[in-house]
């Protein structure tokens, strides 16, 4: 269900986070693009699709069962939309995720790379991929160890994937620009051009720090609805 919100509209909102972007991007002197993926989860089509009007094309879930159900009819409305998927990818979804799927940025070990590419042969598509990196050590958090990327990253190359950037969500207690640091050394180590890094909270920060892809969903769709709402 959708929320009601009072105030600025979605496509002011991110009108808004637009301008924060570009500001941010020229404050670091910034001359490549910053990508804002606009972070739909929970959010139903009609609440996201005044972003698509307003122009938004980079979106992205978190979960593929809930993107089956909103994406498709949405991609049919305005077909050049990049859908990228955030959260964690259990094998036994990724055939499901390589048909809907244009980027997949939770790649977080070598059974889900073997899985991507086995879907993607079958498919005849493959997605883009980003490695996520558990840049924190934090045990509840989904991504692979700091010291183990390189060789994840080797591994996604030799089965054919395009890994196109390192992922990774900081502490959320902690100032977050150490972590942004470490990603961005962390790629350079990888042989990887680029990151996704950078929240609603913290994107300016991240993209001083080298970010090319920032994720922001509550500042331009509001507060989100409860799960057990949907």
């Amino acid at each position: 269900m959708t929320t009601h919100q009072e105030g600025p509209s979605v496509a002011e909102q991110l009108a808004v986070v637009r301008r924060s972007i570009a500001e941010a991007a020229a404050a670091a002197g910034r001359t490549e693009p910053v990508h804002l993926v606009a972070v739909t989860k929970t959010f139903d089509a009609d609440h996201v699709r005044p972003a698509l009007v307003a122009g938004q094309r980079v979106v992205g879930e978190n979960r593929v069962q809930e993107a089956k159900a909103k994406w498709p009819g949405l991609k049919a409305e305005f077909p050049d939309i990049e859908l990228h998927l955030l959260g964690p990818l259990q094998s036994n979804k990724a055939k499901d995720a390589v048909a809907l799927f244009d980027v997949i940025e939770s790649l977080d070990r070598e059974k889900i790379a073997e899985a991507i590419a086995k879907a993607g042969e079958a498919l005849g598509r493959l997605p883009k991929v980003m490695v996520q990196v558990n840049i924190g050590r934090e045990p509840q958090k989904a991504g692979v160890a700091p010291e183990d990327a390189a060789s994840l990253v080797a591994r996604c190359r030799a089965l054919g994937l395009d890994v196109i950037a390192l992922m990774a969500i900081p502490p959320a207690d902690a100032p977050p620009a150490p972590y942004f640091d470490a990603l961005a050394r962390l790629a350079a180590d990888c042989g990887v051009a680029d990151t996704s890094m950078g929240m609603s909270g913290d994107y300016e920060i991240a993209i001083a720090h080298g970010a090319r892809w920032v994720r922001v969903g509550s500042a331009i769709f509001g507060s989100r609805p409860s799960i057990a709402a949907q």
